[in-house]
C-alpha cells in the first residue's frame, strides 16, 4: 500500500513511473559516461565519434536502438553532473572483473581512434581511467596498439 502511494505521488510529481532503465550504479551507465566524456573532452563531438559510441554500446551491451539512445542520454547527463572520473571508475571497479575492465579501456581507444585524431586530452584521460581501474600500463598500451592497427589514418597529438 505504501509503495503504491509513493509510486502515485512520484508519478504526479515527476510525470513518470520513476523507473529508470539505467540505475546510478549500473556498470553500463558508468562505462557509457566515461566514453561520452572521452568524445566530448576535446570540445568537438564529431559524427564519427557519436556513431562509434552508439555502435560500441549497442554491440557490447546487446542493447536495442531505444535502449542505446536512453543510455547515451543518461551518460551525457551523468558526465555533465560529474566533478571527476572516480564516481564512474569506482562503480566499474566494484562491478566488473579484469576482463571487462580491459574491454572498457579498449572501447575507449576505439572512441579515440574513430575520428582519426588522438588528442592529448583523450590520451591522458585513458591513462587516468586505466590507472583508476587497475589496468596496467602494459595492457593499456597493448590495447592502444591493437585498436590503432585497425583504425583509420590517425594524427597523433592534435
Amino acid at each position: 500500500m505504501l509503495n503504491a502511494l509513493k509510486s502515485f505521488v512520484r508519478e504526479l510529481t515527476f510525470g513518470d513511473s520513476g523507473e529508470k532503465t539505467f540505475a546510478e550504479d549500473d556498470k553500463r551507465l558508468a562505462a557509457a559516461a566515461l566514453l561520452f566524456h572521452l568524445i566530448d573532452i576535446d570540445g568537438v563531438i564529431e559524427e564519427s565519434e557519436s556513431s562509434k559510441l552508439r555502435e560500441i554500446l549497442r554491440n557490447h551491451y546487446d542493447l536495442s536502438e531505444k535502449e542505446t539512445t536512453e543510455l547515451i542520454a543518461a551518460a551525457k547527463q551523468r558526465d555533465e553532473e560529474a566533478v571527476d572520473l572516480y564516481g564512474f571508475t569506482s562503480v566499474l571497479k566494484r562491478t566488473t572483473d579484469e576482463e571487462e575492465r580491459l574491454a572498457i579501456v579498449e572501447m575507449m581507444w576505439e572512441i579515440v581512434y574513430a575520428d582519426g585524431h588522438v588528442h592529448e586530452f583523450e590520451d591522458n584521460t585513458i591513462w587516468r581511467v586505466a590507472e583508476l581501474l587497475g589496468v596496467s600500463t602494459r595492457d593499456r598500451m597493448n590495447l592502444r596498439h591493437k585498436v590503432a592497427q585497425t583504425a583509420p589514418e590517425t594524427e597523433e597529438g592534435d
